[in-house]
């Protein structure tokens, strides 16, 4: 990703502008300081506006909180999308900062982080107080108490379990923590949750519009596989974790029209809550930013039509990357129902049943690695050059030739994958779209693109395509949403018409 794109921070006029009329685009993208109150907010806080000599700007919670400042009670920072330039970058600090919203720094020193990322650690803590306001353990720290002040917000759960779930192995130093970045006990912030039939634990988690919930689901749905997911126009539900104790949740839009997805939780450990929450705003691209999103591509004759066509197209992400890669292996030159038919054969003969479903329609595993390295795939109609690049993807997982480690740079995770035999270009920034999230994966090769960039016959080379890609960097992920959508549109309205 480009550098100069990571090193952006809104101008203190256009932060002004935002706070004043409480624009949502920019909710996550800086955080509004109140000197005299000595609390922070998002730019959307409902409270009165403060005087303009009053406030300061910041690029990052963690920045705020470094300096003293309290997270406002009406606002609530812990509610704000991540930001995307951090979040989905490759600069080294959103490279870094992906590993610490997975929880790198929890078990591990900054030393790990900093040898991880192949650079010192000094050099490491300069690049975030520059970028970010703070260094790395204050924003692990930060992401952590903001998560448990969510928690104590909005359930039920026991302060113990609320410690374990924000990280912290010891409740006498969670309620000390705690209390220093609020003012206030752990005990203080507790409020009478939702109400809930299903003794679901649930979380709201933001983002900024537009946001297509529908079409995003739409997605999903033509590929979502009979017995870990079940999806329709409401929401998407997916059973996860050990077949002993299956964990399972469901998503769906916050009602009231509020800028947020609804998450509701079943059988998640505490420890596990914070990666699973982790792993659902990446799916459903919650930290996207929409604005800088469609100031590149809408400047593209090509692409201008179909932005104002789906405002708030977003990039639906996958669960598990090895299903992610596995799907796409059986989906090489053949239709998404095609595939979905296969995949659905492989989850019934190879995938690991519940004895107790957790809930109707979730009553399988998605098989593991090492459940599929040997596998007789052929049994279920899967070609045999197909099986043995499955089966080499699990081998080359289970040994460490590729991975999917979110903070890898696009080149290096194409470049491991592409040395797998059966694993092209167009899989592997398939995958990486999908199972990454990585917003300028492009799969160049892709027939529809290639076709529908043009809207004639012949298609444009690979190569043209790629050409023609590069002033649609570093978004150019969300190119291919648009033109799959564009086509598969135009598809739908050909058949009704014969």
């Amino acid at each position: 990703m480009n550098t100069t794109l990571a090193s952006s921070f809104p101008s203190a006029e256009i932060c002004e502008k935002a706070r004043l009329s409480r624009d949502a685009r920019f909710d996550g993208v800086f955080f509004t300081a109140v000197l005299s109150t000595r609390i922070y907010c998002r730019p959307v806080c409902p409270a009165r506006p403060p005087k303009v000599e009053n406030v300061q700007y910041y690029p990052s919670a963690a920045a705020a909180e470094a300096l003293g400042f309290r997270p406002c009670l009406r606002c609530r920072p812990e509610l704000a999308p991540g930001n995307n330039i951090w979040l989905h970058g490759e600069h080294l600090v959103a490279r870094g900062l992906k590993l610490i919203h997975e929880g790198f720094l929890a078990e591990q020193s900054l030393d790990d982080l900093a040898a991880r990322l192949d650079v010192g650690a000094r050099q490491l803590r300069r690049l975030f107080v520059r970028h970010l306001g703070a260094p790395p353990i204050a924003v692990h720290a930060t992401q952590r108490l903001l998560f448990a002040k969510q928690l104590l917000t909005e359930t039920a759960l026991p302060i113990t379990e609320v410690a374990l779930a924000s990280g912290f192995q010891s409740l006498r130093r969670f309620n000390s923590a705690f209390a220093e970045a609020n003012h206030a006990p752990p005990r203080e912030f507790r409020r009478k949750p939702l109400a809930n039939a299903n003794n679901a634990l649930v979380l709201r988690l933001g983002y900024r519009p537009p946001y297509d919930f529908k079409a995003l689901l739409a997605f999903l749905g033509s590929r979502a596989l009979p017995g870990i997911e079940v999806v329709d126009e409401h929401g998407y539900k997916r059973v996860f974790g050990n077949h002993e104790s299956p964990s399972w949740l469901q998503v769906s839009a916050w009602p009231n029209g509020a800028h947020a997805l609804k998450l509701e939780l079943f059988n998640v450990p505490p420890g596990q809550m914070l990666p699973v929450v982790t792993r659902i705003r990446r799916m459903f691209d919650l930290d996207a930013d929409p604005q800088a999103i469609v100031a590149t591509l809408g400047a593209s004759p090509v692409l201008a039509p179909l932005v104002e066509r789906y405002p708030g197209q977003r990039l639906p992400g996958g669960w598990d990357g090895f299903e992610i890669s596995v799907r796409a292996v059986l989906g090489q030159q053949v239709s998404v129902a095609s595939a979905r038919t296969l995949a659905s054969r492989l989850l019934s003969r190879f995938g690991t049943v519940l004895e107790a479903p957790p809930a109707p329609g979730l009553d399988r595993l998605f098989p593991a690695p090492e459940q599929l390295v040997d596998a007789d795939l052929g049994s279920i109609g899967v070609i045999r050059t197909r099986t043995a690049t499955i089966q080499g993807i699990a081998r080359a997982l289970l040994d460490g030739r590729v991975s999917f480690r979110t903070e890898q740079r696009l080149d290096d995770f194409v470049k491991s994958w592409v040395a797998l035999p059966g694993i092209g270009e167009w899989t592997a920034h398939y995958i990486a779209m999908r199972a990454l999230n990585h917003p300028d994966a492009f799969p160049a090769a892709d027939l529809i693109l290639r076709r529908e960039v043009v809207r004639e016959v012949p298609p444009l080379s690979t190569k043209a395509l790629e050409l023609l890609a590069e002033d649609w960097r570093p978004w150019r992920a969300y190119t291919v949403m648009y033109l799959w959508r564009g086509a598969s549109e135009a598809e739908s309205i050909r058949r009704s018409q014969k």
